[in-house]
């Protein structure tokens, strides 16, 4: 009795890590990669290349 109990516990533990994984921490580190290229883009165009046009 007792072990299916932690194994229904340990279902709803995954399956709320899983939904965590995909709706947080996926999401935001897919922005955070996104917002790190473009600071490396502008920083280089500062630094090193000028504006798209010259």
């Amino acid at each position: 009795m007792e072990q299916n109990s932690q194994e229904v516990r340990t279902r709803n533990q995954e399956r709320i890590a899983f939904l965590l994984v995909v709706g947080v921490i996926f999401p935001l580190l897919a922005i955070l990669a996104v917002a790190g290229y473009g600071f490396l883009v502008w920083m280089w165009q500062l630094l090193f290349a000028g504006p798209p046009s010259a």
